[in-house]
């Protein structure tokens, strides 16, 4: 009987150093996706500065000294 009762107590024993290291994984994957989750909330910001401070088509259109170098059909990428 003493026997059984030691076999079951390391059985609870493993059981519950299972669930501890259970835990400490979760622990680290949600500090990994919050770190992303910070990382990509900056360069959503920043792209979002990034494309607010690009000309529209109507403003390029509308410079009046335009680089005529990569205007010409040499240079051209068509």
């Amino acid at each position: 009987m003493a026997r059984d009762t030691k076999i079951l107590q390391l059985l609870v024993d493993g059981q519950r150093l299972i669930r501890q290291d259970i835990k400490q994984l979760e622990k680290k994957v949600d500090d990994g996706f919050q770190k992303t989750t910070v990382r990509i909330d900056k360069l959503g910001v920043q792209l979002a500065e990034l494309s607010d401070d690009a000309p529209t088509i109507e403003e390029f259109d509308n410079l009046e000294k335009r680089v005529t170098k990569l205007e010409h059909p040499q240079f051209a990428s068509n």
